[in-house]
């Protein structure tokens, strides 16, 4: 194959993936069959599946049991704002993960003990089986699920604390620094590494997604000067959110 030349998958990919673009294959709009792709290109049966099949995976078209393959209406990219850390004061687990005032939101959660993992152990400075407490979440903005939240905190910290369960007690549903203030440990710094993957079924089950589509994970540790106190994996859609930083400059 001459060097920059495409498959003939991915060119017939490329052409309607185009089309969708510009409207000419609008949302809900059912994409052409296997057989009129073949005729319409001058390509196999197989080169039209394969084609087809791009499409899917880019989360542009969805596939109706005994109807057909249709273009996916896409939804316009929400901001998820990130600010680091937040000083004390109307801090809550929403606010803690999406920093933009004017998005409002609501969560549930669930705790509960557990022994570390090693990756877990790894991040929080603790030994692989230590005790820790994870509470899951799951945050709504407009009454739909935005975003999937699993934080973990070692038990060394806050067990025997008024702060051990982070939804109960006298500061349940407040953020880390809050929280961790109260047994004074003072968070200073948070370190955050961005990654994509394939959407977990259960996780886009909660999202509301297409299991193997991809999702944004923020991997997220707060520290009280070089102790971390909690980590947390924070997942959203890649295709409805994008994740926008506003850092100071020191």
């Amino acid at each position: 194959m001459p060097f920059g030349e495409q498959p003939a998958y991915l060119r017939v990919a490329s052409d309607l993936r185009k089309k969708i673009a510009d409207g000419s294959l609008p949302p809900h709009a059912r994409l052409p069959s296997q057989a009129r792709i073949r005729e319409e290109y001058g390509v196999s049966d197989t080169v039209a599946l394969e084609a087809r099949k791009v499409l899917m995976a880019e989360g542009l078209v969805e596939g109706r049991s005994g109807s057909g393959t249709y273009v996916r209406e896409l939804p316009a990219a929400r901001r998820v704002s990130r600010t680091g850390y937040r000083s004390l004061g109307e801090c809550t687990p929403f606010r803690q993960e999406q920093s933009d005032e004017r998005v409002r939101g609501t969560w549930e959660s669930h705790s509960e003990q557990e022994d570390a993992s090693a990756d877990i152990a790894e991040r929080l400075f603790i030994e692989r089986g230590d005790r820790v407490m994870r509470t899951r979440y799951v945050f709504h903005a407009d009454g739909a699920p935005v975003m999937l939240s699993t934080s973990w905190e070692p038990l060394a910290v806050t067990g025997r604390t008024p702060v051990m369960l982070p939804e109960e007690g006298p500061l349940g549903g407040r953020g880390v620094v809050e929280r961790m203030a109260a047994i004074d440990l003072v968070v200073d710094n948070v370190a955050e590494e961005v990654g994509s993957r394939p959407g977990r079924a259960e996780e886009m089950t909660a999202l509301g997604g297409v299991p193997g589509h991809a999702v944004l994970v923020i991997a997220r540790t707060y520290f009280a000067g070089k102790r971390p106190v909690e980590t947390a994996d924070v997942v959203v859609p890649a295709d409805r959110f994008k994740l926008a930083y506003h850092l100071p400059v020191k």
